[in-house]
């Protein structure tokens, strides 16, 4: 059984496990000093929600994470569903949903106005799961970015 609940700074070594293979996944070097850094100020500053799934014998394997957001036109809370992730050893299992519900719960008790995410064309998995669980591709807008790096 999972369990699915808002993450606290006393999780914060279990998630920085799960949040390194997450950037590693993404083809970004380990670094679970600054990622324990990262999250320890997401927490410590309310800058962000993170909800994880933890099994019955109390292993974080996967988690959410989300940052708020403002839509000027709808003049309301407007959610950025950043951060997504499931251990390999547990996916397939319907996790990766859970996770969203509660990121749709989160947006719903906040009287947000919705979620947004973006994921690249090549994923093929998470291309597939988002339209399952109600969300709609934007084919309308041109999304820019811009990185000072």
């Amino acid at each position: 059984m999972i369990i699915i609940r808002k993450a606290t700074i006393e999780d914060l070594k279990l998630i920085v496990e799960l949040f390194d293979k997450y950037r590693v996944f993404y083809e970004k070097e380990s670094d679970k000093e600054k990622a324990e850094e990262f999250l320890s100020d997401r927490l410590k500053h309310n800058e962000s929600e993170i909800f994880i799934a933890e099994t019955d014998n109390n292993d974080l394997v996967g988690f959410v994470q989300l940052y708020p957001l403002f839509s000027s036109t709808r003049m309301k809370r407007l959610w950025l569903l950043n951060d997504l992730f499931v251990d390999q050893d547990h996916r397939g299992k319907g996790i990766s949903k859970q996770l969203i519900e509660a990121a749709k719960n989160l947006c719903n008790q906040s009287n947000a106005c919705g979620l947004i995410l973006e994921t690249a064309k090549s994923n093929i998995l998470g291309n597939e799961l988002y339209p399952k669980v109600g969300f709609s591709l934007d084919s309308e807008h041109n999304y820019y970015s811009w990185d000072n790096n």
